[in-house]
């Protein structure tokens, strides 16, 4: 595996690579990038995303693909494993003076064949709302920089809406807008709407609606991700200082929490079900959290650098008992169970009638350091540097309870929730491999104290401009407990395959029906044919 860097390596680059389900192919004639494929520089740029959507269109080549790389965007038809890349004809492209492109995001559910929705988030806070197919600039919100002026994280349509978005910054707020709705020519002012351990909603107070409709502050330090289960109903956010927050998203109301063993969580997602989320971050570890019982049931561990992107393959992925919340299948058909739309676009109107009276002023912005991080919907892979690593995806039998913790000293605050409950046992079981042999040389908490925690985070976090309720976590004294248990307390998912695939850190991995998606930071966006799923064509 290679480390953060690239140092010496013997890894040389993969072309395919071997999983239980068969060979990973990379085509070479399938891959973008900038038309001149020239690599790009990437220092100080933002990491490069990809989106895709489809347009339903009955050519059967439906797929979109758009990308960032530097201060440009692209919008090309993805050929997949069908066809080679023609670069020579993007369908759009922009290319940006005086911000970068963050992040962007397509309204699946909009979307034909001669309209698409896309929105698009930038280095300087802005997000602007464009039709890629129509050439068309539609809106651009928070242009004055009134409502944030710190880089936009993640960008996303709230599930089953063709109007709402959610936008998260570096600030560590994220934001509710209508695209309906205009900004205002001066800066909002809030009212409270609600507050909890560590976060604080607020509605903006004007005589006419306007956006953001809603603010959210969430926890310390920059808003590095968030994503939306597979019901749209939860929203789970990840935060530089640590924390991993899981929010019913209609109520407002906190469900559960988890904190990294180390360092800042950068990336997120669920798994298709709903049952699981996955995290990865600055510990270098993936850690595997279960929504029902609110607690660390897995650790993924293997990773020589931060961990940049995680991703359930819902193709692969594997549901054993039948379930109400069971998923699998296309954006497309998960959208028609959603039941929003419309009606949430009123109940958030119903929301802001029902406003609190305190009021309050826009927290400091807290600038953080934006490190490579992913929107996936999709048993979890981990991107590392530019290595990936997976876990797998078929389900070994469940743990034995006899063997749950061998080797380890479960303080008393952890032995509650010892992984040799049942319930624990039967959820570690879905994810790949595990090891439960002696991890003290390798993990023990001590080896992490080059990059720990909290102790980047600002000291002007007191504020009276921030409304949050301040109970700061002191690390040492949430290890060893649920919040964040040590090493040796859970089990540890053992990687299946390590294969070095890129020169640069990779910052997307998105998988599809016939193959997966890597990016990496040159801006380079490669197909990998899935076993049997690769078509011999001509370039």
């Amino acid at each position: 595996m290679a480390t953060e860097g690239g140092g010496k390596e013997m890894n040389e680059i993969k072309t395919q690579f071997t999983t239980r389900e068969g060979l990973y192919k990379l085509l070479p004639h399938s891959e973008y990038s900038r038309p001149n494929r020239v690599p790009f520089n990437s220092q100080g740029s933002n990491p490069v995303r990809v989106s895709f959507v489809n347009l339903n269109d009955q050519s059967g080549n439906g797929d979109r693909l758009c990308f960032n790389v530097g201060r440009e965007l692209y919008f090309y038809i993805y050929k997949g494993v069908r066809k080679a890349a023609d670069l020579s004809k993007p369908i759009d492209k922009r290319i940006y003076k005086g911000t970068q492109p963050t992040c962007h995001d397509f309204n699946h559910l909009t979307a034909t064949a001669e309209s698409v929705s896309l929105l698009v988030g930038f280095s300087a806070g802005q997000v602007q709302l464009i039709d890629p197919i129509k050439k068309e600039t539609s809106k651009l919100f928070n242009e004055e920089r009134l409502i944030d002026k710190s880089r936009v994280t993640c960008v996303k349509w709230v599930p089953g809406s063709e109007s709402l978005f959610l936008v998260a910054h570096a600030s560590g707020s994220m934001y509710l807008y209508n695209v309906e709705h205009t900004c205002g020519t001066t800066a909002p002012h809030y009212q409270l709407l609600k507050q909890g351990e560590s976060f604080a909603v607020h509605t903006c107070k004007s005589k006419s609606t306007r956006n953001p409709l809603l603010k959210w502050t969430v926890g310390e330090g920059a808003l590095n991700e968030f994503a939306f289960s597979p019901d749209g109903k939860f929203l789970a956010c990840v935060s530089q200082d640590g924390f991993l927050r899981v929010f019913n998203f209609d109520s407002v109301e906190l469900h559960g929490t988890m904190r990294s063993y180390f360092g800042g969580l950068l990336c997120v997602c669920w798994s298709p079900d709903g049952k699981y989320i996955v995290t990865g971050g600055e510990d270098d570890l993936v850690t595997v959290w279960a929504f029902g019982d609110c607690r660390v049931i897995a650790r993924g561990h293997g990773h020589k650098s931060w961990v940049s992107v995680v991703a359930f393959d819902p193709y692969t992925t594997s549901v054993e008992e039948s379930d109400p919340m069971e998923f699998s299948g296309s954006d497309e058909d998960f959208q028609d169970l959603l039941h929003f739309g419309r009606d949430r676009a009123n109940s958030t109107q119903s929301r802001l009638s029902k406003r609190n009276s305190a009021e309050s002023r826009p927290p400091l912005s807290r600038a953080r350091t934006h490190t490579n991080v992913m929107n996936a919907t999709s048993p979890p892979a981990g991107s590392t540097g530019n290595s990936v690593t997976t876990p797998g995806s078929s389900a070994p039998p469940p743990l034995p309870r006899s063997n749950s913790l061998p080797h380890s000293t479960v303080s008393s605050a952890g032995s509650k929730s010892s992984v040799a409950d049942g319930a624990v046992a039967s959820g570690v079981s879905k994810f790949a491999t595990l090891s439960l042999h002696d991890r003290k040389d390798r993990h023990h908490e001590k080896d992490h104290k080059r990059n720990h925690s909290m102790g980047h985070i600002s000291s002007k976090s007191s504020d009276k401009l921030n409304l949050v309720t301040k109970t700061k976590t002191d690390p040492a004294k949430t290890l060893g407990t649920p919040l964040c248990p040590r090493m040796e307390d859970v089990p540890l998912l053992e990687p299946l395959i390590c294969k070095k695939i890129a020169h640069e850190r990779l910052t997307v991995l998105i998988f599809l029906e016939d193959c997966l998606v890597t990016a990496c930071q040159e801006g380079f966006i490669c197909t990998w044919g899935r076993p049997g799923k690769v078509v011999s064509f001509n370039p």
